[in-house]
């Protein structure tokens, strides 16, 4: 008899995927983008000259914002602008603004009062609520 041994490829569980892409946005760096320095592309005759090879398709130089940081590796998370603020309301950009929601002092999360309430502080509320059952 023989044995046939197939390898299938598969893709890691999506909780591992959504950890590895949290820890690279956490460690995303602001960069300045620089195409001064790219060297013009040498004008060729050929058909494919349009055809730059893939690693020198965009001829840009990402450097740090902050200059003490290291340059961004090619699988690093990197951003031109700091996102807006919002904390406060505004309506040119759609952002309602964190005043006045509810939210779990116990939390650590996206929902807990320290991240929500930007530093203002919050006041607690407890409330006894009876209610029927079935």
């Amino acid at each position: 008899s023989c044995t046939v041994k197939t390898c299938w490829m598969r893709l890691p569980s999506f909780r591992s995927v959504g950890d590895a892409l949290k820890d690279r946005f956490d460690g995303a760096s602001r960069v300045l983008m620089s195409n001064a320095d790219a060297e013009t592309p040498t004008q060729r005759n050929d058909a494919s000259s349009h055809r730059a090879p893939r690693r020198d398709r965009y001829r840009f130089q990402l450097r740090p914002y902050n200059p003490d940081h290291k340059a961004p590796g090619a699988k690093d998370l990197v951003y031109l602008e700091s996102s807006p603020g919002f904390c406060e309301k505004n309506p040119r950009l759609g952002i309602p603004g964190t005043h006045g929601r509810a939210c779990n002092d116990t939390s650590i999360g996206v929902d807990g009062c320290d991240l929500m309430c930007c530093g203002r502080g919050y006041k607690t509320e407890t409330k006894f609520v009876v209610e029927r059952c079935n």
